[in-house]
């Protein structure tokens, strides 16, 4: 993902936000020496979920609800945008057109999900019961790859709205997956509308094109036309429920430039290992 980020944005300079706890020990021993080779900036970050708010424990969901729940207070004052992209993402175009997207004054800008593959569409959560009729026929939009527009993000205290509905909506542990996948959802349909259940009001975001963004599995029969997969701007490495198919080998076997890509990465952690400044543990 940074590599290809980095390969495909004319941006002057790209700093990249980590969690910090979340980083293995080689991988941090790897970030002086990525920022030297790519002339880029690397930060990591620590945050402490707050007492007050119902907690999580397996960190796959902490992380999700970082990147969700706490926008508002992760980064510095002075930083005007964010983009998030998930680690399992061949970026193919330029992420500067993405910061530079004009978000109408909207918080957020998502991209519409991929729902073209009909063999896991009884895996779509967000098409039955609760979130069926909370959508009201909006699309679902993933959270694997959105702008945030971090002044508008606080003037509308965007962030208290989201961790009151989480609290709220969390209360039922068996339905948190789709509550951390869903509020998003909440903040960027066309008007404002209310939750049936709390009567909460969300606020508006700005759609992305569809285009933007291609899941392998959701969308994964797309790949049956290769005009589509060469207008995916970035492509998610989604995991498919029915074939279990490890990402790597998806990314072998759907992306072109997958090979090269993974071999200047591999060829570099290599150089690093050799020089004594990565160590295998």
């Amino acid at each position: 993902m940074m590599i290809t980020t980095l390969r495909n944005t004319k941006a002057g300079h790209v700093k990249f936000w980590f969690f910090g706890q979340f980083l293995s020990p080689r991988f941090k021993q790897f970030i002086p020496e990525f920022e030297k080779k790519y002339n880029c900036s690397i930060e990591l970050m620590d945050y402490r979920w707050p007492e007050w708010l119902r907690a999580q424990t397996e960190k796959q969901r902490i992380i999700w609800a970082y990147k969700i729940l706490f926008l508002d207070v992760l980064f510095p004052i002075d930083l005007e945008r964010v983009i998030f992209v998930d680690a399992d993402q061949i970026v193919r175009s330029d992420v500067l057109e993405l910061w530079d997207m004009d978000l109408e004054g909207k918080p957020y800008g998502y991209t519409p999900f991929c729902d073209s593959n009909s063999a896991v569409e009884g895996f779509r959560f967000w098409k039955q019961g609760y979130w069926l009729n909370h959508l009201q026929g909006k699309s679902y939009h993933i959270s694997a790859l959105y702008v945030v527009d971090l002044n508008t993000f606080r003037r509308m205290r965007a962030g208290d709205s989201l961790r009151v509905v989480y609290e709220q909506l969390s209360a039922d542990p068996n339905s948190l997956v789709c509550v951390l996948f869903l509020m998003p959802m909440s903040f960027i349909v066309d008007d404002f509308f209310f939750f049936k259940k709390n009567n909460f009001k969300t606020h508006p975001g700005k759609f992305g094109p569809r285009s933007t963004q291609l899941c392998s599995t959701h969308g994964s029969d797309i790949f049956t036309t290769a005009r589509m997969a060469l207008d995916a701007k970035t492509i998610d490495l989604c995991n498919n429920p029915l074939t279990k198919e490890p990402k790597l080998e998806k990314a072998k076997r759907l992306i072109t430039e997958w090979e090269q890509v993974d071999k200047e990465a591999t060829d570099f952690e290599n150089e690093l290992i050799a020089k004594g400044i990565i160590h295998i543990q």
